[in-house]
C-alpha cells in the first residue's frame, strides 16, 4: 500500500466559502478510498498549502511539495510513502505564472480549476491540465446574453492580471462587432489586499462614482472569487464618505471563475446587491453524499487546523487551549452545525468550483487505474519493483489524464477536448437575495460545448428575477431609448455608434422595428399608415356611377343630351323656316348630332376602365369634336364667301355652296380620323394601374400609350378651333340679322377658354380627378357650342316668330 498526496493551492484562511473546496477534495478522496474496483491497494492521501495570492508562498508552496513534510529541505525525500504525484491548484489565476517554474521541472501534473491560466506560453502550460471549460465559450456566451436582452451600453470592471486584460481585448473586438458599446472600462485596484488602505479605499470611491453616474444597467464584473467579498462593502461607500451620489440598482454579470465568497465581518451585511446578478458557473449536478459528508464535520481533532480555524471565523467562536483563553470569548463547543449557518456564509450545496475539483481527483484516480493496468506497467513492477514505480509515475500520467474518459458519480461525462480543456459548458444562474442573509442560486440557461454553435446557447427570460428597481421588468441597458418603429438611428457625432437621435421617416417610407438603421419604401400596393410604421394595403379606384361625382355628370351629361337632341327636333321640325335654312341646315344637323355624340362620349370616361374604352375613349372625342369643329369652320366659311360673293364681279360666287362646306368637314374630320389610326396602331391605349400618383390608391385608368400621339390629337382640335375663332372673329360684324358669325365667335371663345385651362388642369391633377377634368372640359366646351350657337336661334323659333321670317334676313342700314 502506498500513497499519492494531492496539493492544493487555496486563497487566504478568511475567505470562507473556499473552506468548501478542502471538503470537495477531502470527500472525493474518501470515495475512492473506500471504493477498491477503483484502485486496488492504493490509498490516496492529501496535503493543503496556501499561497496567500503571493508568488513567494507560491513558490515555498511548490518547493515543500519536493521535501519530507515537516522538513524543508528541497528535492529531498525520505519517507516514499508520500509520494506526491498531481497538484490541484486555484481557483486564482496568480498561481499559474509562479508554479510551474518549479514544478515543470519534475514534469508535474497540474490540474488547475477556476481561474484560466496563461497560454501564451506553450512550454509553460505544457503540464496543465484544466477543469475549466473553454475560455472563449464563456465569453461567446456572455456576448449571446447582451444580444439576447438587447443589453447593447454596457460597463465593465476587470481584474489587473493577464486573465482580465485578455477578457477585455477579446471584448473589444468581439462586442463592437455585434454592436454593443463599452460606458466605462476600468481594472479593479491591483493592491486589493495590501497594507495601503487609504488608496484603495480612494480607487474604490472613484470606481463607484464611475458606477453610479452610468447611465448603464448592465456591468459586467469580470474578477476572481476573492473580489466578491472585497464588493460586498461597494454599494455602501457612500455610508463611509460624503458621496453625494445616489445609488442605483445593477445587473451583475460575473464569469464562472468568480463564486461567492465573505470574510467573517461581512455577516451582518446585506446580500441585496447582487440581487438579480447573473453568473455563469461550470455546468454541474448535486453528488450524492456530499452534504451528508459535511453535516458530519466535527473540529474535534487538534490537528485539524483548517477545520478548526474554519469553525472559529464561521461560527464566532473560539476553541479553549489552555487557562489564558479563558476570556478570550464565545468557546466552540463542536457541536455547531454548518447546516445552521447562512450560505452567505457557507454554501453545503456543491459549487461549480467545487465540482471542478472533485472530477479532477476523480480523473487522476482513473488515469493511475489506465496506467496500472497497462500491460508494460505490469511487466516493469514486476521486473523492477515499486520504488522504480513511483519514480516514473509522476511524468508519466500525463498521457492518461489527456486522454481519461469517464462517468462520475452523477452520471456526467468527464474528458478532455483537444485544447485539454474540459468538454462541459457552463450554467447561467440568477441570484436571489433575502433578508435573512441567505440567496437562493437558480438555474435560468446554458451554454453548451457539445452542440451546434446555434444551439449553444439557451436561456429563460420569463424565470428570471430582476433586481428591484427595475420592477421585474426586463432591464434596459441602451445609451439612449430606443428608436421606434416609424423612425431610423441617426449617429451623434463624437459619441460612440450605439449612441444616435431618432429621425422621423421620410415621406413614403416606413420602418417596423426597433433602432431601425434607414427606412424603406412600401411594395407598390400599399401606402405607410400616419405613424409610418406600417404598410397598409391601397383600395381600387375609379370613377365610377355608383359615387355622387360619377352620377352628377353622368347626370349632367344626360340632359344636355336630351337638350341637344330637342334643340334637333326643333331644327328639323322647322326646316323650312328662314333662321333654319340660313348658313346650311345641313351642317347645322351635323353639328348637333356631333354635339349629341360628345355628350354620351363622357360615358366612356365612368366606369371601369377596360380594353374597349380605353380605344375609344380619346379618339373618339377627338373624332366628335374634329367634326363639330369641321361643321363650325364650314358654316363661317360659307357665311363669309357668301358676303363676298356679293360684290360685282366676284369670282367667289362660284365657291359659295354645299359642295365647299362638305369637303371643309370630310377632309378636317379625315385628318383627324388618320391621327386616330396612327395612333391606334402604332401605340395604343390600355387599361393600366396608377400606383404612384395617389398615396392610398391605385388608381384604374387609361393608359394613353403614346402621350405624342395624344397630345397631337389635342393639338390638332386646337388648329382647328384657332382658325374657326379667327374667320368666326372677322365675320362678325357682317351685316345680316341671322349671321351666326358673332354666336360662334362667342362659342369658340367658350371653347378655347375651356381647353386651354384643361391642359394645366389636367396634368396637375391626380388620379381618378384627371378623368374628372376630361370629363368637365367635354362636357363644357359642348355646352358652351350648344349654348351660345343654337339658344339665341331656339328662342326666335320659340318665342319670336315674328322676326323668323325672309324679310328680316337683311339687316337694313
Amino acid at each position: 500500500m502506498w500513497y499519492a498526496i494531492f496539493l492544493l493551492l487555496l486563497a487566504v484562511w478568511f475567505l470562507l466559502q473556499n473552506y468548501q473546496h478542502t471538503q470537495a477534495l477531502m470527500f472525493a478522496v474518501n470515495e475512492i478510498n473506500e471504493n477498491p474496483q477503483l484502485l486496488f491497494n492504493v490509498t490516496l492521501g492529501i496535503r493543503i498549502t496556501n499561497s496567500n495570492f503571493m508568488a513567494k508562498w507560491t513558490y515555498f508552496a511548490s518547493l515543500e511539495l519536493l521535501s519530507t513534510q515537516g522538513k524543508f529541505i528541497p528535492n529531498y525525500k525520505c519517507d516514499i510513502q508520500e509520494k506526491t504525484i498531481s497538484v490541484i491548484a486555484g481557483p486564482n489565476a496568480n498561481i499559474c505564472p509562479f508554479m510551474p517554474n518549479i514544478l515543470n521541472i519534475y514534469k508535474m501534473p497540474q490540474l488547475l480549476y477556476g481561474s484560466a491560466p496563461m497560454k501564451d506560453n506553450t512550454e509553460h502550460t505544457v503540464f496543465f491540465h484544466r477543469f475549466f471549460p473553454n475560455e472563449e465559450l464563456q465569453t461567446k456566451g456572455i456576448l449571446q446574453l447582451l444580444l439576447q436582452l438587447k443589453w447593447i451600453w454596457i460597463g465593465l470592471i476587470s481584474q489587473c492580471d493577464e486573465s482580465g486584460q485578455r477578457f477585455v481585448r477579446n471584448a473589444l473586438t468581439l462586442f463592437v462587432q455585434k454592436g454593443i458599446c463599452f460606458d466605462f472600462m476600468r481594472e479593479l485596484p491591483k493592491e486589493t489586499f495590501s497594507n495601503d488602505i487609504g488608496c484603495v479605499f480612494k480607487d474604490f470611491i472613484a470606481m463607484y462614482k464611475v458606477v453610479m453616474n452610468s447611465i448603464a444597467n448592465v456591468v459586467i464584473l469580470y474578477c476572481e472569487n476573492q473580489v466578491l467579498a472585497v464588493f460586498r462593502i461597494f454599494p455602501y461607500l457612500s455610508e463611509y464618505e460624503d458621496i453625494p451620489i445616489k445609488r442605483k440598482d445593477k445587473v451583475w454579470i460575473m464569469p464562472a471563475q468568480m463564486e461567492f465568497t465573505s470574510v467573517p465581518f461581512q455577516k451582518i451585511r446585506p446580500l441585496d446587491f447582487i440581487h438579480g446578478a447573473i453568473s455563469f458557473a461550470v455546468s454541474s449536478k448535486e453528488v450524492t453524499g456530499f452534504k451528508s459528508f459535511l453535516q458530519t464535520k466535527s473540529p474535534t481533532s487538534e490537528e485539524d487546523h483548517l477545520t478548526r480555524l474554519f469553525w472559529e471565523q464561521a461560527f464566532g467562536c473560539v476553541f479553549f487551549k489552555d487557562k489564558l483563553d479563558e476570556d478570550a470569548g464565545v468557546l466552540c463547543t463542536g457541536e455547531e452545525k454548518l447546516e445552521t449557518l447562512p450560505n452567505s456564509m457557507f454554501e453545503t450545496t456543491m459549487t461549480g468550483q467545487s465540482y471542478s475539483i472533485y472530477n479532477a481527483v476523480y480523473a487522476v484516480a482513473h488515469a493511475l487505474k489506465a496506467m496500472f493496468s497497462s500491460k508494460y506497467k505490469h511487466r516493469t513492477r514486476a521486473h523492477v519493483g515499486s520504488l522504480v514505480i513511483i519514480k516514473e509515475e509522476t511524468w508519466q500520467l500525463h498521457p492518461y489524464l489527456r486522454t481519461v474518459l469517464f462517468n462520475n458519480s452523477v452520471g456526467e461525462t468527464v474528458f478532455f477536448n483537444e485544447k485539454g480543456e474540459l468538454g462541459i459548458g457552463f450554467d447561467i444562474i440568477n441570484w436571489i437575495t433575502f433578508p435573512n442573509q441567505t440567496f437562493l442560486k437558480v438555474k435560468v440557461g446554458k451554454v453548451d460545448s457539445l452542440t451546434f454553435p446555434e444551439e449553444s446557447f439557451m436561456i429563460s427570460e420569463e424565470n428570471i428575477i430582476w433586481p428591484t428597481m427595475f420592477n421585474q421588468a426586463l432591464p434596459l441597458s441602451v445609451c439612449n431609448e430606443n428608436c421606434y418603429p416609424g423612425y431610423l438611428k441617426k449617429k451623434i457625432d463624437e459619441k460612440p455608434f450605439c449612441c444616435y437621435d431618432c429621425l422621423p421617416c421620410a415621406k413614403g417610407k416606413i420602418s417596423n422595428r426597433l433602432d431601425a438603421v434607414d427606412c424603406f419604401q412600401c411594395p407598390k400596393d400599399q401606402y405607410p399608415n400616419e405613424a409610418h410604421n406600417l404598410c397598409i394595403e391601397k383600395h381600387i379606384t375609379f370613377l365610377s356611377y355608383e359615387e355622387p361625382l360619377g352620377i352628377t355628370l353622368a347626370t349632367v351629361a344626360v340632359f344636355f343630351f336630351v337638350t341637344s337632341a330637342l334643340v334637333l327636333r326643333i331644327f328639323i321640325k322647322e326646316r323650312e323656316t328662314p333662321i333654319v335654312k340660313a348658313n346650311n341646315r345641313n351642317l347645322t344637323y351635323t353639328l348637333l348630332i356631333a354635339l349629341q355624340l360628345s355628350f354620351l362620349c363622357s360615358f366612356l370616361f365612368i366606369g371601369q376602365p377596360d380594353q374597349v374604352k380605353c380605344l375609344m375613349q380619346q379618339t373618339a372625342f377627338g373624332i366628335i369634336f374634329s367634326v363639330a369643329i369641321s361643321c363650325i369652320l364650314g358654316k363661317t366659311t360659307i357665311v363669309v364667301l357668301a358676303f363676298m360673293a356679293t360684290k360685282p364681279g366676284s369670282q367667289i360666287k362660284k365657291w359659295v355652296g354645299k359642295r365647299l362646306a362638305n369637303s371643309i368637314v370630310l377632309s378636317c374630320s379625315l385628318i383627324q380620323v388618320t391621327i386616330c389610326v396612327v395612333w391606334l396602331a402604332i401605340s395604343p391605349p390600355f387599361p393600366d394601374s396608377d400606383m404612384h400618383s395617389m398615396a392610398e390608391e391605385i388608381v384604374l385608368e387609361c393608359n394613353e400609350g403614346s402621350a405624342i400621339m395624344f397630345y397631337t390629337v389635342l393639338g390638332f382640335m386646337g388648329f382647328l378651333t384657332a382658325i374657326s375663332f379667327t374667320v368666326a372673329f372677322l365675320a362678325r360684324k357682317l351685316p345680316d340679322s341671322f349671321n351666326e358669325a358673332k354666336f360662334i365667335t362667342f362659342s369658340m371663345l367658350v371653347f378655347c377658354s375651356v381647353w386651354v385651362t384643361f391642359v394645366p388642369t389636367y396634368l396637375s391633377t391626380k388620379g381618378k380627378y384627371m378623368v374628372v377634368v376630361e370629363i368637365f372640359s367635354i362636357l363644357a366646351s359642348a355646352m358652351g357650342l350648344l349654348g351660345c350657337i343654337f339658344f339665341p336661334k331656339c328662342y326666335i323659333i320659340l318665342l319670336r316668330s315674328d322676326l323668323n321670317r325672309k324679310e328680316k334676313l337683311i339687316k337694313k342700314n
